[in-house]
C-alpha cells in the first residue's frame, strides 16, 4: 500500500517561505513521478509542480517563479520550497504519487494521495 506523508505547513506572513515535505512509500520512489497540488475552499484542486523520475520539472503558472520542487532519492522524500508567498496561496496542499515516470499535470495522472497539508498566508 502506497503512503504519502506530508509535513512543513503552517501559518505564514505575506512574502515569507515555507519548505513542504512527503515522504513515500509503499512502491519505489525513484520510479515514479511525483506531484504537488493545492485545493483553496470552493475551488478545483490545482497543479503546483510535478516532478518526473529522472527530476525533470514543471510548474503551474500561479507559482513559477516562486516555488521550487525536488526530491531525494535516498530518503523517499518529495520537497516543496515557496518563496514570496501570497495571501492567495492559502490552500490544502496535497503530495500525489503518479503510476507512470513522467509528470502529468491533471489529477487523473495520479494515484496515490496524501492527506494534504494547511499552509495559511497572512496578510
Amino acid at each position: 500500500q502506497v503512503q504519502l506523508v506530508e509535513s512543513g505547513g503552517g501559518l505564514v506572513q505575506a512574502g515569507g517561505s515555507l519548505r513542504l515535505s512527503c515522504v513515500a512509500s509503499g512502491r519505489p520512489f525513484a520510479t515514479h513521478a511525483m506531484g504537488w497540488f493545492r485545493q483553496a475552499p470552493g475551488k478545483e484542486r490545482e497543479l503546483v509542480a510535478t516532478i518526473s523520475s529522472g527530476g525533470s520539472t514543471y510548474y503551474g503558472d500561479a507559482v513559477k517563479g516562486r516555488v521550487t520542487i525536488s526530491r531525494d532519492y535516498g530518503k523517499n522524500t518529495l520537497y516543496l520550497q515557496m518563496y514570496s508567498l501570497k495571501p492567495e496561496d492559502t490552500a490544502v496542499y496535497y503530495c500525489a504519487s503518479s503510476p507512470y515516470m513522467t509528470w502529468g499535470t491533471r489529477t487523473s495522472d495520479y494515484d496515490y494521495w496524501g492527506q494534504g497539508t494547511q499552509v495559511s498566508v497572512s496578510s
